[in-house]
């Protein structure tokens, strides 16, 4: 049996206690493994950006142990180890009379680095989030919107490629839609750089489309409970978790769980070629009330009622379907296309090729089934849901 792999941050007992013995953190262990986006949630003055700052050591911890990749970070040169680690803040720190590409560089003429590897690091790092180069290199920060901001802070924290991220409130200065958009810019570099980043958030929405895992603090710096988000969201341990992630937390949970093979439904399907005589028969025969259009390489086309009459082919009679997803989409995205089309299913593709269809009972079948399956442990295509025959 393989030995489990050690955490690239491990917090054993630590603590932060002022010397007017108000207590910011209290006895806190926390492992962050490598790779994973670990988001630090609870209310006002819980400890979240102490615990934050203390593992880069901005903030001394007054007890504990802090490791980074096995060694105590309190025996290592402050300076030297904040080098090692990048850094996010919500106001994004950026140097105003310096340019976004020396801003970007900052840390590799620290290091030391040749001009040429710089020039190419600052070059590769604004393509990745999404700021042309030779757009933006030469501008100042003050001739960037707050969220070109932000994304150069998150460059700028990338630029000597370290191990781990910290970053607090970063997308927290910015209006909503704008906040969207990076929270989802960033889930994509993630996907690309796989850093382990620390993150700080007041939000909960935020925590459960960010995080890997999330651990949520009370008052004093108490951990209450340190999970992944659906098991967070599916079963709270206590009664301060239940009251933090509210009674809407079934809705929110939509976001975080995937669509799986099991939760769809499989209508009748009809091609393009098909006589529409022939293919409506073949739906009523089948009592349903339309069929699912597919071209020949079974790519969706649309949809047509059971009802349909006249001559020609399916082709002349079939409905454009605006509501679909693709494959590996959440739950909540599914429902918001149902909405915004006012549609009873939602079909489900991969590229373009039809896979199958999701419903409103369907959707709350696979809502209930991501639910059981984190209470048993079980597969969520091996849990069965009773439900309610309707007439």
């Amino acid at each position: 049996m393989d030995a489990t792999p050690e955490p690239m941050i491990r917090l054993d007992g630590v603590s932060k206690k002022y010397d007017d013995g108000t207590v910011a953190v209290h006895d806190l262990d926390l492992d962050v493994p490598e790779g994973e986006t670990v988001v630090l949630v609870g209310p006002s003055g819980c400890g979240k950006s102490t615990t934050l700052k203390m593992v880069n050591r901005l903030i001394e911890p007054t007890g504990g142990r802090i490791l980074l990749e096995g060694e105590d970070v309190t025996h290592v040169d402050p300076v030297k180890l904040r080098r090692r680690m990048g850094y996010v803040i919500q106001q994004t720190g950026l140097f105003p009379h310096q340019t976004i590409a020396a801003n970007v560089a900052t840390v590799p003429k620290l290091l030391g680095w040749d001009r040429k590897k710089v020039d190419a690091r600052v070059h590769e790092l604004l393509e990745l989030v999404g700021l042309d180069p030779k757009t933006y290199a030469k501008r100042y920060p003050h001739q960037l919107s707050g969220g070109q901001r932000q994304r150069v802070g998150v460059a700028r924290a990338l630029a000597a490629d370290p191990p781990v991220l910290l970053m607090d409130e970063p997308f927290g200065a910015v209006d909503p839609i704008v906040r969207e958009r990076l929270q989802g810019e960033f889930i994509r570099l993630q996907r690309e750089v796989r850093k382990t980043v620390l993150f700080v958030t007041h939000d909960l929405d935020e925590a459960v489309r960010m995080g890997d895992r999330i651990a949520v603090f009370s008052q004093g710096g108490h951990l209450e409970q340190y999970d992944a988000p659906t098991r967070l969201l599916g079963s709270p341990t206590t009664e301060f978790v239940a009251s933090f992630v509210g009674a809407d937390r079934g809705l929110k949970r939509l976001s975080v769980t995937v669509i799986e093979q099991s939760d769809l439904e499989h209508p009748p399907v009809v091609h393009l070629t098909d006589r529409v005589a022939d293919a409506t028969a073949s739906l009523r025969a089948a009592d349903a009330r339309w069929g699912v259009v597919l071209d020949d390489e079974d790519n969706l086309h649309g949809w047509i009622s059971a009802h349909e009459t006249g001559d020609g082919t399916v082709a002349d009679r079939a409905r454009r379907m605006d509501a679909w997803v693709p494959v590996g989409s959440s739950l909540k995205v599914a429902f918001a296309e149902m909405l915004q089309h006012d549609a009873g299913w939602v079909a489900v593709l991969d590229g373009d090729r039809y896979v199958g269809v999701l419903t409103p009972a369907t959707l709350h079948e696979a809502l209930r089934r991501s639910v059981e399956s984190d209470l048993t442990g079980r597969d969520p295509g091996a849990v069965e849901v009773e439900t309610v025959a309707t007439a």
